[in-house]
């Protein structure tokens, strides 16, 4: 006989239902209005070194950000990344000034080996993308600095108000 009997599967299975059904409500009347703690957040402690990148598109217009008429990033526009969030660079730059930069503070350091001996020496770059950017700038961003010799990139994000 291939067939499984059933009726144990149903039986335990109506049992558990039950249970759940008068546990469900005892366990909500016993729960009072949560509060979830907010934390201050805390200043970074982050290192000079690391570099700073922003990302973000023109508007409609072709306008860039922090030019008089600017009505926003949009999904349409030329992408822009700002190095050290002050100065716009093109893609070449974007790379030759984040090696210029790395091989620096590498110099500085003592070298490869030196730099390597302290993993904390290393410089990260941190980037903020514009929440209407296209990935493909993000992703463009990321490809030139990796390739500029920067192991560790990471994303900044604005903090969203538990409040509001």
């Amino acid at each position: 006989m291939s067939d499984i009997n059933t009726t144990p599967l149903v039986d335990v299975m109506l049992v558990l239902l039950i249970i759940f059904l008068i546990a469900v409500p005892v366990a909500i009347q016993t729960i009072e209005k949560l509060e979830v703690p907010v934390f201050e957040s805390l200043e970074s402690k982050d290192k000079v070194e690391n570099l700073l990148l922003t990302v973000s598109t023109t508007d409609d217009n072709g306008v860039s950000a922090g030019e008089p008429g600017f009505q926003g990033a949009s999904r349409n526009g030329e992408c822009r990344v700002y190095f050290n969030n002050i100065a716009p660079v093109t893609s070449e730059e974007l790379y030759d000034q984040a090696f210029e930069r790395l091989d620096a503070i590498v110099q500085r350091a003592g070298g490869p080996e030196a730099i390597m001996e302290d993993p904390e020496k290393i410089p990260q770059v941190h980037i903020r993308g514009d929440v209407n950017a296209p990935w493909s700038c993000v992703a463009g961003a990321i490809y030139n600095v990796q390739a500029a010799g920067y192991p560790t990139v990471g994303f900044i994000s604005n903090p969203v108000d538990p409040n509001a």
